[in-house]
């Protein structure tokens, strides 16, 4: 690739909004003249990031990342040196100058910058087919009829293809034959690739159009398939792209979720309804390349495929790679025949409900596997691989409820890299995090009086630790006691380093009394069973609610 001249490059640097592309990575507060946040390239609850917006630099006291606005999109883009200073040029609209390079190089850089702008001329043609001519009435009919209003169109910048005139059009603006097949843009005659479709826009990480998705609208189209892509070429990788997500990208990194569906007009339509972090697959299963992606964004995602067969089979595809990279795999289950776009409004509400993964394996294996013995051992295979936490215990949980199995059977069951079952006891990782948990909560209570009415409504049994319910007595009857003056100045650093307000405290009291009913429920009879898997479903619904208020 081309060097790009210094000059340009101190350009872009001083340009460059260092809140504004960390921003799009992780949530920043301001502290003083500084702003801080969770790392984008760790997992960590405790803020430890912080930015320098006026020399646009940033460290992490956690991992020990660090550098200036080019190594921050480097290492968040995956791009080298020139390709991050290129990003970020062409995002804050600085023109670049390159120094001599060899030709081969220098040629390779104008063809790849060539196919870029034919594609983007060829978008904006097939938009002014969509939006200003007759023949795009009946296209724009049908998106009114499936309630996609005009403006998303055009914000995902939705075209026609009239089955020919691109191909001239370009030529005439002075780009060649070999240019335009290159871009996929025609056929081997030289003519259009595409027929009479509606054209959706195939955009990469930087928002720059490598290809097109085509729908059929007409029973005579020449191409099979209902929906066709550009073909594989010099900028289109089928396997690399995931719709939507240069517009979802800031979303996901913000919300620290990201929602995965198959349609193109599932991710249009809920982007109407204001859910933003949602990306589609392209029609398939995820790739590692799409997952690789995402991952640089969020930890967390939801698969809402269809419900049919194949709909099940790119779940399960989809979820077990996700798994192996360390995502926190959600599953949202739609009601048969219906796709995310049909009731958009209420899409966040089916969050709510979404399963772990390990808890949708199980259900999967029982509601599939008619043999009571065969059913038990593939889930048991799935509670074997994977390791102990909560979700483990509700999937454990389900297993014995559909199966009636007796407790001796139950106690042979054990999680990946642990031995606990219903009946043992907590491991020393997750006594680690309940105590972590207890903490925050008091904490909470100390920097917010106005939560103390809730503190009053848990009882001394939601905390595992002597100290922590003699400090909750002590925080609601008054008083003094010596002996806990230690962890009183550690709980008011832990507000100020953590940065929990008040909104943050009721989700972790909540989560405190989640905590509580699930073990009540492994102790519960069966008779109660159902009442405390209610009560656990109301204080999931609470703590989404506060999530969704929070974004």
């Amino acid at each position: 690739m081309a060097r790009i001249k210094e000059t340009s490059v101190r350009e872009v640097v001083a340009a460059s909004d260092m809140v504004e592309v960390v921003s799009g990575r992780t949530s920043l507060r301001k502290a003083g003249a500084r702003y801080s946040g969770r790392c984008p390239f760790h997992e960590e609850r405790t803020p430890s990031f912080s930015v320098n917006p006026a020399d646009k630099l940033y460290h992490c006291f956690g991992c020990g990342k660090g550098g200036d606005v080019i190594t921050f999109v480097r290492e968040t883009e995956n791009l080298d040196f020139a390709d991050a200073v290129e990003w970020l040029a062409e995002r804050f609209r600085v023109t670049l100058e390159y120094e001599e390079t060899s030709p081969q190089l220098e040629e390779s850089r104008k063809r790849r910058d060539r196919l870029h702008a034919v594609l983007e001329q060829a978008a904006s043609f097939y938009e002014r087919h969509l939006w200003e001519t007759a023949a795009g009435a009946p296209v724009r009919g049908y998106l009114a009829s499936r309630g996609l209003g005009e403006p998303v169109c055009r914000e995902f910048r939705l075209g026609l293809s009239p089955g020919s005139g691109l191909a001239q059009k370009a030529q005439q603006k002075g780009f060649t034959s070999d240019e335009l097949r290159g871009a996929g843009l025609t056929n081997a005659r030289g003519t259009d690739y595409f027929p009479q479709r509606l054209m959706f826009p195939l955009a990469d990480a930087r928002g720059r159009i490598v290809g097109f998705q085509a729908r059929k609208l007409h029973d005579d189209d020449p191409l099979k398939g209902k929906y066709v892509n550009s073909p594989e070429g010099e900028l289109f990788h089928k396997s690399a792209i995931l719709y939507g997500l240069n517009l979802a990208r800031t979303a996901i990194a913000k919300q620290e979720r990201a929602v995965v569906v198959e349609g193109n007009t599932d991710v249009i339509a809920l982007r109407q309804a204001g859910f933003e972090p949602v990306v589609a697959s392209m029609g398939t299963a995820l790739t590692d390349r799409q997952l690789k992606e995402l991952q640089r964004l969020s930890r967390r995602i939801y698969l809402c495929f269809d419900s049919d067969a194949a709909g099940e089979e790119a779940t399960l595809r989809g979820m077990e790679l996700a798994t192996t990279l360390g995502f926190d795999v959600r599953v949202v289950t739609l009601p048969k025949g219906q796709d995310p776009a049909d009731a958009p409004d209420g899409f966040e509400k089916r969050l709510v409900g979404a399963e772990s993964y390990v808890v949708y394996r199980v259900r999967l294996e029982l509601d599939r596997t008619p043999d009571r013995q065969e059913a038990f051992v593939r889930a048991r295979e799935i509670l074997q691989r994977n390791e102990d936490s909560p979700e483990w215990q509700d999937a454990l949980r389900l297993l014995a409820g559909r199966l009636d199995l007796p407790k001796e059977t139950l106690a042979g069951l054990t999680p990946k890299g642990g031995t606990r079952t219903l009946t043992q006891e907590l491991s020393p990782k997750m006594l680690a995090i309940a105590e972590r948990l207890e903490r925050d909560v008091l904490a909470a209570c100390v920097a917010h009086p106005g939560l103390l009415p809730l503190l009053a409504e848990i009882s001394p049994e939601h905390f595992e630790a002597e100290a922590h319910r003699r400090f909750r007595d002590q925080l609601l009857e008054g008083g003094d006691d010596g002996d806990l003056v230690g962890l009183k100045a550690e709980l008011d650093a832990r507000v100020a380093r953590e940065g929990i307000d008040e909104r943050t405290g009721r989700q972790l009291l909540l989560r405190l009394r989640e905590r509580r009913l699930r073990k009540d429920a492994t102790e519960a009879d069966p008779g109660r069973q159902r009442e405390v898997a209610e009560a656990i479903e109301r204080v999931r619904a609470a703590i989404e609610e506060l999530s969704v208020e929070r974004a």
